[in-house]
């Protein structure tokens, strides 16, 4: 029997934050069928109304930057001293996609010579209907966002599963979008069972579902999918590489990726989790790396002190502690001394950060996603076995050169299997470029104008004006 509530665990202290009420199925049920109609009548709505809906929603969400921040932290575990920059980065991203929507959806006319004046062609881009969106906790706003935004200015409704990490989050949006004048029922919060979005997937109502999460996530709803004839957005898992070539800025590299690594307690998607650095600046690259991570300030992410949170769960932490565990019985160099960070115990979400050398490929460290604090640091003597190693991967989200030639930038970029290539930058979203992912980190596209291509279809329109 599916529970009435749902406890939220905050990963602060262990002691419960919150509780949210549980959906019925029968609830679920009558909120797509709600979802569906309401979007007949939204989709009607002028595209320009619908784009300055984006932004009403987009301001009323930001005036509540501090509270929303705090909850935040609460919810997931990282500090408070960044938190607030999740609202704005929520912000700015969505005025983007506000901002190039008209382009992006305005019809294609088809001009030929000659023809104008028998024949007027042009292919539309209708919303799909509505759009099933499964989000995740590591960054709630920001990742809900790419897909919730782009839908409802496409034409769509949405029906946001948010993290049971983060729900409160998914209420947030839902009271921004109503305070925004948003008509009911166009989006929607719902709390649900794993069974319960399964059965939401395969209702006939739902026209597209965007999933964000893990590789075995991805399958079950892909699975769940494949009942009917609807696409799937899918960003799944990340084992993201970079480079380290001889001519970076070496001071410059190490303070990125030590941030790339490390932020957020390792918990992104497109975090580092592997670095291959040249032998002829290895070890300098490595005791700078070291010695930068220990400046860390594990702790309560209340404190406006800390710079590194608990992890969202115990359990997670666990995790990456059998990950470096394993590693170092099979042959690793762990260089953090945890007594370096009092907040690091057993048994409790708090981790310290580590830097571990030494590793191969047949570590789990180097090839299993982690998401927690830890890196592996590998030394290649060339570009050609950088290119190997990064491309040895079950996934392929993002990947990184530090260099100081674009042109060598350019040219081993092409051979690297992945969505997003960096030049000295990583860990970063940018709302003009298509997110996206290889092999198992997904399929289709959020963020850029091409993210509204994923929330509506064609429909051509070919009149004949002349018939004598």
């Amino acid at each position: 029997m599916t529970p009435s509530t749902l406890s939220v665990v905050t990963p602060v202290d262990s002691t419960t934050f919150t509780t949210v009420q549980i959906s019925s199925s029968e609830q679920v049920q009558a909120a797509v069928k709600k979802a569906a109609k309401a979007q007949k009548s939204w989709k009607k709505t002028p595209l320009k109304q619908r784009v300055e809906m984006g932004r009403r929603f987009l301001e009323v969400f930001g005036t509540r930057k501090d509270e929303l921040a705090k909850e935040l932290t609460m919810q997931m575990g990282r500090p408070l001293r960044y938190t607030p920059g999740e609202i704005k980065g929520t912000q700015d991203r969505g005025k983007y996609m506000v901002d190039v929507a008209e382009e992006a959806l305005k019809d294609v006319e088809i001009h030929e010579a000659g023809l104008e004046v028998k024949f007027k062609r042009f292919i539309r881009k209708e919303p799909v209907g509505v759009v099933l969106i499964v989000a995740p906790w590591n960054y709630p706003y920001l990742s809900s966002l790419n897909g919730v935004l782009p839908s409802i200015i496409a034409g769509n409704s949405v029906i946001l599963k948010h993290s049971s990490q983060t729900p409160l989050c998914g209420e947030r949006f839902g009271q921004a979008w109503t305070e925004a004048g948003l008509p009911d029922g166009v989006f929607q919060c719902i709390h649900m069972s794993h069974a319960d979005t399964e059965s939401l997937v395969k209702n006939p109502l739902i026209n597209y579902v965007n999933f964000t999460g893990s590789v075995e996530g991805g399958h079950q709803i892909q699975k769940a999918a494949s009942e009917k004839f609807i696409a799937t957005g899918l960003e799944l898992g990340g084992k993201d590489p970079a480079y380290v070539r001889p001519d970076c800025d070496l001071k410059y590299t190490v303070e990125t990726l030590v941030d790339g690594s490390f932020f957020n307690s390792g918990q992104c998607c497109c975090a580092i989790e592997r670095i291959y650095v040249h032998a002829d600046v290895y070890d300098a690259f490595v005791a700078e790396f070291i010695k930068e991570t220990k400046n860390y300030r594990l702790g309560n992410p209340l404190d406006p002190e800390t710079t590194l949170g608990p992890m969202v769960k115990t359990k997670a932490a666990e995790f990456v502690r059998g990950q470096i565990a394993e590693a170092v019985t099979e042959g690793a160099i762990a260089h953090i001394d945890t007594a370096l960070f009092p907040h690091d115990k057993p048994g409790t979400p708090y981790l310290a950060p580590q830097v571990l050398t030494n590793v191969t490929h047949e570590m789990r460290v180097m090839t299993e996603e982690t998401f927690g604090p830890v890196v592996g640091i590998m030394k290649v003597q060339s570009d050609e076995e950088a290119i190997h190693l990064m491309n040895d991967s079950d996934f392929g989200l993002s990947a990184s050169i530090w260099t100081s030639d674009p042109d060598a930038a350019l040219r081993i970029g092409d051979q690297i299997e992945t969505g997003t290539w960096f030049m000295n930058r990583c860990d970063y979203l940018d709302p003009a470029l298509a997110w996206v992912g290889v092999k198992d980190s997904g399929r289709g596209c959020t963020l850029s104008k091409f993210g509204y291509d994923q929330v509506t279809r064609l429909k051509s329109f070919h009149l004949k004006l002349v018939t004598a």
